[in-house]
């Protein structure tokens, strides 16, 4: 794998936080009521995760079309309908509780990894990206899972 540059690799840790956030939220009884009274309800727990996670797999839709606009014919067409995968998982499956709903999304972010895997062999990502994308994918789905097995 290749090192992973600065500015992505820091912005990637940074759009963790909100995840984080809501693992640490549900381990602490204590950081979830101040979380509750200093930002409200939606922002602790599986109420960000839900809602934040749902908006990174569509912001990774964004960059797969990106990705796809590298490459041409048949294999551009594949391309871009993969890069619409994440985003109607995460419209279609985030709903039914947040236990389904986290469960779903730990699900969309495992398959958008394959997706990311796939753009990586097509040879349209940087060099780093399946290390950086792996990094990322873990620390999600780690404190997602917080969450479907507390």
């Amino acid at each position: 794998m290749t090192r992973i540059p600065a500015a992505p690799l820091i912005l990637g840790l940074a759009g963790l936080i909100p995840f984080v956030w809501g693992a640490l939220t549900y381990l602490s009884p204590a950081l979830q009521d101040w979380g509750v009274s200093a930002l409200g309800p939606r922002f602790v727990g599986p109420y960000i995760q839900v809602f934040y996670g749902a908006i990174i797999l569509s912001f990774m839709s964004g960059v797969l079309w990106g990705f796809a606009t590298k490459v041409e014919g048949a294999q551009a067409a594949t391309g871009y309908v993969l890069s619409v995968i994440p985003a109607l998982w995460a419209f279609f499956m985030t709903g039914g509780g947040p236990v389904g709903a986290a469960t779903n999304l730990i699900f969309g972010f495992l398959g958008l990894l394959l997706l990311d895997a796939a753009f990586s062999r097509w040879g349209v990502t940087p060099a780093w990206w399946m290390s950086l994308r792996i990094l990322l994918t873990t620390i999600v789905v780690a404190c997602l899972a917080v969450g479907v097995l507390l």
